[in-house]
């Protein structure tokens, strides 16, 4: 009788299988998790612009009115997954101690993503499901939100309050998602609005206390006699600002937003000159880091252009322009840029930012450009609708093929060995 061959444990867990593997850190999970909803995010909005603008086809019926569909997708349903990965994989770190359990990681990733499967169901299939689909992800989001705050809870590290903001900015994002959910629920403007303005009390102010983090931080590895600039001000001056807009806003004071705006462009400009703009050009993964923040300033300055015509003229001249310009300029565009280093790193490669990595940056530099243009005054409406739908595909593109090169380093082995 022929004698069965079984695979030796030892083998097993040199080689574990691919859904294992992904499995093995909060980054990986996460930020698979997260490139995938970025492709379908933009994927669903490019199909229903090139229907509802380009005349390609019949515009598709959805449940959900599609712009707001579109921003509950970008602020809500895209960068968590990106903030989560890289905060579970960071924090530990921060505060010298402490893990988070794969089962927490796993949950809080897999029922997010859950929430936003049943959101695109939802979209053509009833607005129940779209509802049901907010409300899953709001659990995934709470169970991802507890964990960390368990990790903080639990250390005695000193310096504990760079990881307490962003807890508290990370609560006021799941508040923001639940004024959606409640507005897909009562249909009250209010909600909706509230929920909109995330963009500037969520997004923005992770997005800023992660960069001044990382910039001056890995700008100090890489360039020699690099002299790290981190002043007091520059933290509290980027959240306080945005959250100072997001209350003007609200508040119906737009006439005062030149002030926070202003502040924080200048201010934003000041360390993005300091921390060596112009000297990161020397290494390509560091580059794109300090891209991304100067496109902040960048759009930071259209919204002072366009606060400025609004006091003056009563009449917002830049459109969408300057909301663009910080959505994909700096939001996305950094997203790669972090992403990039942290999976190159973290999967055992050299850190160094490959052709297809530069360009596919770069490709989405231009999709905001493209989109700012849109929104020209002299543009003729037809043009930038079509400028529109071309910002949407060049992201796609650039975005979808960056994913192609990254995706597969989650579900693969580290190519030096190590575990993780």
């Amino acid at each position: 009788m022929a004698m069965i061959a079984f695979p030796h444990p030892l083998m097993t867990l040199a080689n574990p299988s691919p859904l294992r593997q992904l499995t093995a850190t909060p980054h990986r999970m996460m930020f698979f998790a997260g490139t995938l909803q970025g492709v379908a995010a933009v994927g669903w909005w490019l199909a229903d612009l090139l229907g509802r603008y380009a005349g390609w086809y019949a515009p598709l019926p959805w449940t959900v009115t599609p712009m707001w569909a579109h921003a509950y997708l970008m602020i809500y349903g895209l960068f968590p997954f990106f903030m989560f990965g890289f905060m579970m994989t960071a924090m530990p770190s921060w505060l010298d101690g402490g893990k988070v359990l794969r089962r927490a990681y796993v949950a809080a990733c897999l029922t997010m993503l859950g929430g936003m499967a049943l959101f695109y169901i939802g979209l053509r299939a009833g607005s129940a499901i779209v509802i049901a689909g907010v409300a899953l992800h709001l659990a995934g989001w709470a169970v991802g939100w507890t964990t960390l705050a368990r990790l903080v809870a639990g250390s005695r590290h000193p310096k504990r309050h760079f990881p307490m903001v962003l807890l508290g900015v990370f609560a006021l994002g799941w508040l923001g998602a639940l004024c959606y959910l409640l507005w897909l629920v009562t249909g009250a403007p209010a909600l909706l609005n509230i929920s909109w303005h995330g963009i500037w009390y969520f997004l923005l102010p992770v997005f800023f206390a992660a960069s001044t983090r990382l910039v001056p931080f890995f700008s100090s590895r890489v360039l020699a006699d690099y002299v790290m600039y981190t002043p007091r001000w520059v933290l509290p001056l980027g959240i306080v600002g945005a959250l100072v807009h997001a209350a003007l806003s609200l508040g119906g004071a737009q006439r005062w937003l030149i002030v926070p705006d202003a502040a924080m462009a200048i201010g934003i400009s000041c360390v993005v000159v300091r921390w060596g703009l112009l000297r990161s050009f020397r290494v390509r993964l560091l580059a794109v880091l300090h891209i991304s923040l100067a496109a902040l300033s960048i759009a930071l300055w259209l919204f002072v252009i366009q606060d400025a015509a609004l006091l003056w003229t009563g009449r917002m001249t830049l459109g969408a322009a300057p909301l663009h310009a910080l959505t994909i300029g700096f939001f996305t565009a950094m997203v790669i840029a972090m992403v990039s280093r942290v999976s190159l790193g973290h999967s055992g490669r050299a850190l160094v930012a490959d052709a297809l990595t530069w360009w596919c940056f770069l490709g989405v530099i231009a999709a905001a450009g493209v989109r700012v243009a849109a929104e020209v005054p002299f543009v003729p409406g037809a043009v930038g609708l079509r400028l529109s739908a071309s910002a949407a595909a060049l992201w796609l593109l650039c975005f979808g093929v960056w994913a192609c090169r990254y995706l597969p380093m989650y579900w693969r082995p580290r190519v030096d060995g190590k575990p993780g």
